[in-house]
């Protein structure tokens, strides 16, 4: 997967990469320094949201940025997913030690773990529009849920979820679920404009539309 990128693309992947590590480091002061501890827990639920929003927004608004998540491409949006095993033992263990609800520790954990599994997978399979179709919506559901059972467990008023603004578990969902949320956005977009696909996929379209 070598990635030919222009010298206007390669300004912008440095920004980008610029701007994910500040994010990161944002949030680990934050979480150090106390930042969210004010905050209702109800509204953490938004922030994640929130986090995943609005990289999609500039995405969209933004040509630079646009053309290059074109340039890397569905493929490489789909093998980034393999990150998400990291999570795994980090929900198990929150899980096993009481510091998180077993249940939505061991189903952010599982759906994590078949993510990556697919994701891994997606590298050795032949490149289809479908399977990247299905591919994304069976991980974009899987943070769908997860933070839909974290809320629940949030206005239940269960104490552990207090878990989610202490560090390492904050690095999940305050940063890793918010980029992993918007390349899930931004690969159906580039799938529903037909973009950012492999050669033989849009040789394909093309050849479709002239038939």
């Amino acid at each position: 997967m070598t990635l030919n990128l222009s010298p206007k693309q390669s300004a912008v992947q440095r920004i980008v990469l610029a701007v994910i590590a500040l994010w990161g480091l944002g949030v680990i002061a934050a979480v150090e320094l106390g930042l969210y501890q004010p905050i209702p827990r109800a509204l953490i639920g938004p922030i994640i949201v929130a986090g995943a929003v609005l990289p999609f927004l500039a995405y969209r608004r933004v040509p630079a940025l646009r053309d290059y998540i074109e340039a890397l491409g569905v493929r490489r949006l789909t093998v980034f997913h393999v990150w998400r095993v990291l999570a795994v033992p980090v929900f198990l263990w929150y899980g096993a030690t009481g510091r998180l609800p077993n249940v939505m520790a061991q189903d952010a954990a599982w759906g994590d773990l078949i993510s990556a599994s697919l994701a891994l997978a997606m590298v050795f399979l032949p490149e289809r529009r479908r399977s990247y179709w299905l591919f994304h919506i069976i991980g974009l559901a899987d943070l769908v849920i997860a933070i839909g059972t974290g809320l629940a467990f949030t206005l239940l008023g269960d104490p552990r979820m207090g878990a989610i603004i202490t560090l390492p578990l904050a690095l999940i969902p305050l940063y890793g679920v918010g980029i992993t949320a918007a390349t899930h956005l931004m690969a159906f977009d580039l799938l529903v404009r037909k973009r950012g696909l492999g050669e033989d996929l849009t040789s394909s379209h093309r050849l479709a539309r002239h038939t």
